[in-house]
């Protein structure tokens, strides 16, 4: 297992996801339910999407080396883009979803069923999801881009739903989406350079 490739989409993917709409739907969720009870239906919906991410990253695994890697390229800048244009808001500007009322009496398989349909539904095709194709096509490691993906979301997921707000009081949620921008830029910078050095 490649262990680089495992940090290394850990902390992609953790960086991309933080300042998401998802990690807002958890932090509601996890304000109003059992906080486990929700990690469960996140973590869940998390693993799906990064076992559907991995697979088309393997599939683009089996074009050539250097157009692999350009595009890759491309869509890691096409990332950085999309996420500093539907982030671009400052800090204190951002729409919270609302969590869908369950009642009072909502037990396991509801609040967790819940969590796991707003998650499954709010990241299909999702920024995180490309970058994990992306990470998996990239480093042709399915199985260490896809623990680190999991790892990252589930992080991300836990700190929503246990402290989301007081971690948006340390840090400002536009310097998260310009780290994790930054990032995926210098990420397409050396597959790039990859692509061109053959």
């Amino acid at each position: 297992m490649n262990v680089a490739a495992l940090f290394t989409t850990f902390g992609v993917v953790f960086l991309a996801e933080l300042p998401d709409k998802t990690a807002i739907a958890s932090l509601v969720l996890g304000t109003k339910y059992r906080p486990m009870w929700v990690f469960s239906g996140v973590a869940a919906a998390f693993t799906v999407h990064v076992v559907l991410a991995v697979a088309a990253g393997s599939v683009l695994s089996l074009i050539p080396e250097r157009p692999l890697q350009a595009i890759v390229a491309g869509l890691f800048l096409l990332g950085a883009v999309l996420m500093l244009r539907s982030h671009g808001k400052e800090e204190g500007e951002e729409e919270v979803e609302e969590a869908p009322e369950l009642g009072t009496g909502a037990g396991f398989g509801k609040v967790a069923g819940t969590a796991f349909g707003v998650i499954m539904v709010a990241e299909f095709g999702d920024l995180t999801q490309i970058v994990t194709a992306n990470l998996a096509a990239k480093y042709g490691d399915p199985l260490a881009v896809g623990i680190g993906a999991v790892l990252g979301l589930w992080a991300v997921g836990g700190i929503a739903i246990i402290g989301g707000r007081g971690l948006l009081k340390v840090l400002p949620l536009h310097l998260i989406v310009r780290v994790a921008a930054a990032v995926m830029v210098v990420l397409a910078a050396v597959s790039l350079g990859q692509a061109i050095a053959g």
